[in-house]
């Protein structure tokens, strides 16, 4: 199964932290992790891939602007085959959607949804990779 191909799989895991580097630092002494260090848009900001062996698996970054006060946490993404399609359906189901359909350029498109129970998950639609 490729997770990222599969709707329904859980496919990325990403942990939000006010010190990604100290974040990545202990992460990679626990359990081996290796990481590519990938410039994001918002100046001065890096996103580090976690990789086991060669495959890319998450990711570390910076809490997001906006949310000061939000702890250290971590998050994790399910393949869908349409984001925005998702998002309603959830709201149609009584959960609410706290970060709109969104592109990650030469990613794909996710949002942030709350089940009926307060529960946040990310889903995300990738976009092909080519061959």
């Amino acid at each position: 199964m490729d997770v990222f191909t599969t709707p329904g799989a859980f496919s990325w895991s990403e942990l939000s932290s006010p010190d990604p580097k100290a974040a990545a630092e202990f992460y990679g002494a626990l359990f081996g992790w290796t990481f590519d260090a990938m410039q994001m848009q918002e100046p001065g900001s890096v996103y580090h891939v976690i990789k086991v062996g060669d495959a890319a698996v998450g990711g570390i970054m910076n809490t997001p602007p906006g949310a000061a006060g939000m702890p250290p946490m971590w998050g994790c993404y399910v393949t869908v085959a349409d984001a925005d399609a998702t998002a309603k359906r959830c709201v149609e189901l009584g959960g609410k959607v706290i970060v709109a359909p969104t592109d990650i350029p030469n990613v794909g498109r996710f949002a942030v949804i709350l089940d009926k129970q307060g529960a946040a998950l990310s889903v995300i639609a990738y976009k092909p990779m080519p061959a």
